[in-house]
């Protein structure tokens, strides 16, 4: 299964781990880089990730976010398209640099695009027919993989 990550999943590990969300989002996200690692998924990277990352003053949390980046099998750049669907997207309550890591998503057809951004999943989920990529939480992407519903892939069904 082809997966993009959203940053915050990226940078869940270096949350406040004192909160059982957090602390379980990054035993969830260290999980699925362990099945990225064993073949099980490919990881999907562009440069809109690239460029949010980039933007992080914290060096440390940068260089390790690049790190994990380099695990990713598929590298894709920006396109118009993906510009022109970023202004619907935003219409429907998506932030500009959501929009553009969702709308590159739908381009390249991921199976799924992964966040633990709560705002997120609950736009997704009033608006999934006008989306053209399957969303889900981290928690709830793995949850499928440990039911043994590995294959996310069915597009938007909520």
């Amino acid at each position: 299964m082809r997966i993009y990550l959203d940053l915050c999943v990226y940078n869940r590990p270096f949350d406040y781990q004192g909160q059982e969300r957090i602390a379980l989002e990054t035993s969830a996200f260290i999980y699925i880089l362990e099945l990225v690692e064993k073949g099980k998924h490919t990881l999907v990277i562009s440069d809109a990730l690239i460029y949010e990352n980039n933007k992080n003053s914290n060096e440390q949390r940068r260089l390790r976010v690049s790190s994990y980046f380099k695990l990713a099998k598929e590298y894709v750049e920006i396109e118009d398209s993906d510009i022109e669907r970023v202004g619907f997207l935003k219409k429907l309550g998506f932030f500009d640099i959501d929009a553009l890591h969702i709308a590159i998503s739908e381009r390249v057809k991921v199976d799924c695009f992964v966040t633990c951004d709560d705002e997120i999943v609950k736009i997704y989920k009033k608006h999934h027919k006008k989306i053209n990529v399957k969303i889900l939480s981290l928690m709830e992407f793995v949850a499928g993989e440990v039911n043994g519903n590995g294959n996310q892939s069915g597009r938007n069904k909520v």
